[in-house]
């Protein structure tokens, strides 16, 4: 114990970007180790980036085929042996379920090993939550995730998530863009209150800056609406206006907002555009539809109307924006219901916060070599639910 509250304070006294100096440090007066690295899960979940200043003097390494990333994929600690009585233990960096990285320790091995694995795992998730506190002061953990550069349009997206996956006992949810690095119109937004969840799919139209710009506009007047306790249908509606008396009708925003009773599964739905939601109950895919109503800033003053749904344990629901179901592949087929269907499927025995990764892998593969003509969203919801 004495050990890891030498540990945690090191991680709470040290400036943003020394986070790491610090972990090493204390780690190795504490524990014994040999070396302590921090990697950063890159924009597209495609490799884990070494966070150390320019230039990196470490090489990425792969989410899907290292022992970092076996990790960061299964979320518990993995062991790997090394040469001299060596191990090297990685270890999930991970906040209220949204995966940043792995911390990779390597230290003696056998009984020195497993007597302070569960310690080390505790270590990874304080500095997991150092991480994004040091975040609003200090470029470099953000700067560590990127394998490309991003375009200003994704830049602006990046920063407007909440984050990519979250955990919480009465559901998980996972999200991801494409292309990662250059994206610029879909948008994901979530907030949990102590009985409820509200979560926000949205599709900008457009490209590029303005696309950006528009769903930056159209997010944040959501999220002031509802953080003044406003009811979803007003949420909608006071977004529409703000959007509308900027662009006057020529531009306007997609949007599917979901209102959960974290008790009672009960849901409150306004599906004002494209964006659509598939379930997954019981081994069998099918979609689920409303009535839609106007995007956002169509015409002025438009009115919005909540429709009822119920969720139960159980039950996953994807939500895919237009540049998911209308890609199309190198013959012109769209993406489609069907196959769809059978990505979500194939994934059902995968984590929530992995199913958006696999299903924008099969996209991929559906559009062969092809560049995207628009970018794509993918949340997945895995609902649990509260005990009455």
């Amino acid at each position: 114990m004495k050990r890891f509250v030498a540990v945690e304070r090191a991680l709470r006294t040290a400036a943003p970007h020394r986070l790491l100096d610090a972990v090493r440090r204390v780690l190795d007066e504490q524990y014994e180790v040999v070396t302590v690295e921090l990697f950063m899960a890159d924009y597209g979940l495609t490799v884990l980036q070494p966070v150390s200043v320019l230039p990196h003097t470490l090489e990425p390494v792969s989410i899907h085929s290292s022992p970092a990333g076996r990790a960061f994929g299964a979320q518990d600690p993995f062991i790997e042996g090394l040469s001299d009585g060596l191990v090297c233990v990685h270890l999930p960096v991970t906040v209220r379920g949204d995966r940043l990285g792995v911390l990779s320790v390597t230290l003696p091995g056998g009984e020195h090993a497993r007597s302070r694995l569960s310690e080390l795992t505790e270590i990874a998730e304080v500095l997991g939550h150092e991480v994004v506190v040091a975040e609003r002061d200090t470029d470099l953990y953000l700067q560590a995730r990127r394998k490309d550069r991003l375009t200003l349009a994704a830049e602006i997206q990046w920063q407007l998530l909440p984050g990519r996956s979250c955990a919480c006992p009465e559901y998980e949810v996972g999200a991801q863009l494409e292309p990662a690095y250059a994206i610029f119109g879909d948008n994901f937004d979530w907030s949990q209150t102590a009985d409820r969840l509200i979560l926000y799919v949205s599709n900008g139209m457009g490209e590029g800056m303005e696309a950006s710009l528009l769903t930056n506009l159209a997010v944040n007047a959501l999220r002031n609406a509802r953080r003044a306790g406003i009811a979803l249908a007003d949420q909608a509606a006071l977004a529409d206006q703000a959007v509308y008396a900027h662009y006057r009708g020529s531009c306007y925003l997609s949007v599917l907002m979901f209102d959960f009773d974290l008790t009672s599964g009960q849901v409150r739905v306004v599906d004002a555009g494209s964006p659509q939601v598939l379930r997954l109950r019981n081994g069998t895919v099918e979609r689920v539809t409303f009535e839609t109503q106007l995007p956002l800033g169509m015409f002025e003053e438009s009115d919005y109307v909540a429709q009822d749904f119920q969720v139960e344990p159980g039950d996953r629901l994807v939500f895919v924006s237009d540049g998911v179901y209308a890609a199309a592949s190198p013959r012109g087929e769209s993406y489609g219901d069907a196959a769809l269907n059978r990505a979500i499927k194939s994934t059902r025995l995968l984590p929530a916060a992995e199913v958006p990764r696999a299903v924008l892998r099969e996209l991929t593969g559906h559009r062969g070599q092809s560049e995207p003509t628009d970018d794509a969203l993918v949340v997945c919801l895995d609902w649990r639910g509260r005990g009455l």
